[in-house]
Parts: structure tokens; sequence; C-alpha cells
């Protein structure tokens, strides 16, 4: 029975040495949230240019805090839709076991987005208008960093609305609707992000920079990931999208339901624009 239970405990032991020690460099683990244009449309061209090289992808869906926290115990290799410095960063403050290998877009910001026909500029107009607004400004999911911001502005500029929280695509659709009914709304919202293409809308000022200024998005990985895969840290480390070339990305993703030959496709045309070599 002795000698039962000791082949038992070194099978046990074998088996987590084993699951902890060997990694298949040739799998590729990639956090992607649902829903966010610009991070699912980074994610693909990602996931196309890993696969040129023989990689096999995998897209893990979470939300950001959940993509952070497996990418820092080691079973997320990347991340490519990390906004600094505002939005993204306390949460990435958390974890210790991350590091930042590129900067792919350099312009990003946050805001309150209304439609051009408004008539106010300015967030502090909002005080004036509640009723045109009903009180309300629409939201994205809970554990968005935009959320955690625009609670905030409310604070700061004392305002009497109620954040409505619910999904990316709620807040898209509301914000369609009132723009077909040509009615005032105030939403979450966002640069780089296709919706801007599509409809006309504006950011109004932020004169106490509670939703900060210009951000830039960030590629994370695990902390071993340059180590363990030098050629594609490199290569991550190069990837930039300028203005033009994300905005035509976006615009080309939002019309599809194959977004993944779509990047493949896409990336085929600007490759050169995005530094990365054959």
């Amino acid at each position: 029975m002795m000698k039962i239970k000791l082949i038992g405990i070194w099978i046990l032991v074998f088996l987590f040495s084993a699951c902890n020690s060997s990694r298949n460099k040739n799998i590729i683990h990639i956090g992607m949230v649902d829903g966010w244009a610009e991070g699912v449309a980074m994610t693909y061209i990602a996931k196309a240019i890993m696969e040129e090289k023989g990689y096999h992808v995998v897209i893990q869906r979470a939300t950001p805090d959940m993509i952070l926290a497996s990418m820092n115990n080691g079973d997320t290799d990347l991340y490519m839709d990390v906004w600094l410095p505002l939005t993204h960063g306390a949460k990435v403050a958390k974890f210790p076991n991350l590091q930042e290998i590129g900067t792919s877009y350099a312009s990003a910001r946050n805001g309150l987005v209304v439609p051009d026909y408004v008539s106010i500029d300015d967030i502090g107009q909002l005080k004036a208008h509640q009723a045109q607004f009903n009180n309300r400004i629409i939201g994205i999911e809970k554990g968005a960093g935009i959320t955690r911001a625009v609670d905030q502005v409310i604070k700061d500029y004392n305002l009497n609305y109620k954040h409505i929280n619910s999904s990316t695509v709620a807040m898209i659709t509301e914000l369609q609707n009132a723009i077909k009914d040509h009615r005032w709304i105030v939403v979450a919202g966002w640069q780089p992000h296709w919706m801007f293409a599509k409809m006309k809308l504006k950011f109004l000022n932020d004169p106490k920079k509670t939703l900060g200024s210009a951000e830039e998005i960030k590629i994370f990985a695990r902390r071993d990931f340059s180590k363990d895969q030098p050629e594609l840290a490199s290569l991550f480390s190069q990837i930039h999208f300028d203005d033009a070339t994300m905005a035509d990305l976006l615009a080309q993703m939002e019309g599809t339901r194959e977004k993944a030959a779509l990047a493949r496709n896409w990336l085929t045309v600007h490759r050169s624009l995005l530094k990365i070599s054959e």
C-alpha cells in the first residue's frame, strides 16, 4: 500500500512539474475584450502576423481586469489594448509581472460624446440641459477604465445625471437610435472608434481634465515574453498605427463578420506602414 501511495505522489509531482516547466512556444494566447473596436481590430491583425510566422494563436475573450490578471500569472501572453496613463493606469499598477513592449497608437482619447447637432460644447453645460438629456449619460461596461472616469466626471462637475452602464454594443445602439430621431444624447466615447466615421459626433470639452488628455495605446505582455519570444517582442515593439491607418482598419473591420480573413487581406496592403517584414 505504501509503495502504491509513493508511486501516486511521484506521478502527481511529475505532472505538476510538466505543467509548470513546459510551455509550447508555438502557441500564443492573446487577450481581447469583445466589443472594443480598436482592441478587436488590433488583436486580429496581431493574430494574422503571428500565424504568418507559423504560430498557433488562441484568442482569450475576457474583461481587461481578467486579461491583465491572467497575463500577470503567465497564462496569457499578449494584450494589445492597454490605454495609458489614465484609463488603465490603476489596473496595470496592480500587476507586477507585466511588461510593456510597444506603443501601437499615440493619439487616443476618452470623453463625453454628443451628436454634432447638440448645441453645447462643454461638459459644464450639461447642467443647464438635464431634461433634454433625460439626466442620463450612456456608458459601457462597469469594468472599463472610462466607466470609472465618467463616474468621476459626474462628481467633479456636480452633475445630476445617472451613469447608465450596459455594454459597448448597447451604447452604440442607443446613440444610433437617438441620432435617427434627432434626440439629444450624451455617451461615454473614445477614439479611435469606427463610430466617428459612421456618425457626425463631437467630444465635449473637459476643462477640469477629469477624463485626461491624450492617451497612448500600449501592447503589454507577460513578464518573460521578451525572453521566451524575442522575435515577436521585437516585432510588436515596432508596430504603430497612425490616424489614417487605424481609421481605415476600423471602418473595414466594422463592415465584416469575417474578421480573421479581413485582417489577413488588410495586412498584405498595409504591411509597409506597420513596418512588418515578409
